[in-house]
């Protein structure tokens, strides 16, 4: 590889943007990967597990990272956001924005300092559903392996704190934002997506009743390290939830909310009514449905869950979900459209499938790209030398993005050398 080509930025940390860059940086050449927070792995690795080989995201995760760590050729840079790309293939300028993370990790915090403090703050790595310190560790795995202080949360009385007892030169309550520029010869948009908001659901139930929560928050009940320690309670009172109703399409195929259909859905609501059916024994479950859309070779996942006698599916959408306020149990009403039945099944929980909305419907990346109605970036308008992959581009899954990834990483190399 030549030592004249510029580095490729690659905008995102998520398994897109690490597949890009290691790929591309183990075939020589320099990688700039940029992601918004704090750590590497994106929302996958808020995942239990993938489908439908039902392992857990560490795995495909460890591997990047050490592929990462070990590789000079790679530069990382968290909690930071591209501001500005300008130029042309071969010879872009980009702006980049570096939020404080107030830890040097010179020399590392140990975990009695952080019980010292009183401070708090909502956990995001678990959707707000248990909290942290204001100085914590993202979580177990997280790469950098730094802490974060969260300086907002922080009190007066815990910033003294840490300026008499933490060891010196490990905190820095004084750091600013820094402001990087830098060339590249290609750019990779690898920047992920975000759940549809279940609070525009009204009619579903979602922050009115206390036991409706969305698919994504059941991954994280489900996960060892999430805010139950893997349980999935309820969280009006923390009781095991053993009768469960998964609505799907929450949301989606819905001109009103999201007109297209998100792709992995179905699976992630099947794979979930595992994660029920493993934990506990006697557990129930209840998939509300419009499709099931599983394709190919993950139609034998389907065909496993048909086989389940606890496991129902009722082809029907759900109008209304409404709370016993007696016992907090959720009441449903559906149609079922095979029956022509209107149903009003009683549950412990609700778990609602929303749809994935690509994180550039709220930031548009900084260059004349074009966006199709739904805010995915139109694959065909794009500009020379920028490429992107996964669900910038569309919804997908973990193995399309994968691919997806590489293909960029591979075109990025190509498109300084005369190629696309």
């Amino acid at each position: 590889m030549s030592m004249n080509a510029r580095p490729i930025l690659i905008i995102g940390g998520g398994v897109a943007g690490m597949t890009a860059a290691v790929e591309a940086a183990e075939v020589g050449h320099r990688v700039i990967l940029v992601e918004k927070e704090a750590y590497l792995g994106g929302r996958v690795m808020r995942t239990h597990r993938y489908f439908p080989k039902m392992c857990p995201p560490a795995c495909g995760f460890e591997i990047n990272v050490r592929r990462i760590r070990q590789n000079p050729r790679i530069v990382v840079h968290t909690l930071a956001t591209v501001e500005e790309v300008k130029g042309h293939v071969g010879n872009f300028e980009v702006r980049i924005r570096i939020r404080p993370r107030y830890v040097t990790g010179r020399p590392t915090l140990d975990n009695d300092l952080l019980e010292r403090l009183t401070s708090e703050r909502d956990n995001d790595f678990n959707l707000g559903m248990d909290r942290t310190k204001a100085l914590y560790y993202p979580h177990e795995m997280a790469y950098p392996p730094l802490h974060v202080l969260d300086r907002d949360a922080l009190s007066d009385t815990d910033a003294a704190l840490l300026t008499e007892a933490a060891p010196e030169g490990a905190v820095d309550l004084e750091m600013t934002e820094e402001i990087l520029t830098v060339k590249a010869g290609a750019v990779v948009v690898a920047t992920g997506w975000k759940p549809y908001d279940a609070a525009n659901l009204d009619h579903l139930g979602f922050g009115r009743c206390r036991n409706v929560i969305t698919n994504v928050m059941m991954e994280r009940l489900a996960a060892g390290n999430g805010p139950t320690a893997g349980a999935i309670l309820r969280p009006s009172d923390g009781k095991p939830a053993r009768n469960v109703a998964f609505v799907q399409c929450a949301g989606s195929r819905d001109e009103n909310h999201l007109p297209y259909c998100s792709s992995v859905c179905c699976m992630g609501s099947l794979k979930q009514v595992r994660y029920l059916r493993e934990k506990t024994d006697d557990a129930r479950a209840s998939v509300f449905y419009i499709d099931i859309r599983t394709v190919g070779r993950l139609e034998k996942f389907y065909q496993d869950m048909l086989a389940d006698e606890q496991v129902e599916f009722i082809k029907g959408k759900v109008a209304l979900i409404e709370e016993d306020t007696g016992s907090n149990d959720l009441i449903l009403d559906v149609e079922d459209t095979l029956s022509r039945q209107t149903l009003h099944p009683r549950f412990d929980l609700v778990v609602l499938a929303t749809g994935m909305v690509p994180n550039t419907v709220d930031t548009k990346f900084p260059d004349e790209l074009v966006y199709d109605e739904y805010g995915f970036i139109d694959e065909s308008t794009e500009i020379p030398g920028i490429y992107a992959a996964g669900c910038a581009r569309h919804p997908c899954d973990v193995a399309r993005t994968t691919k997806e990834a590489m293909a960029a990483a591979l075109r990025s190399i190509q498109c300084q050398y005369g190629g696309d």
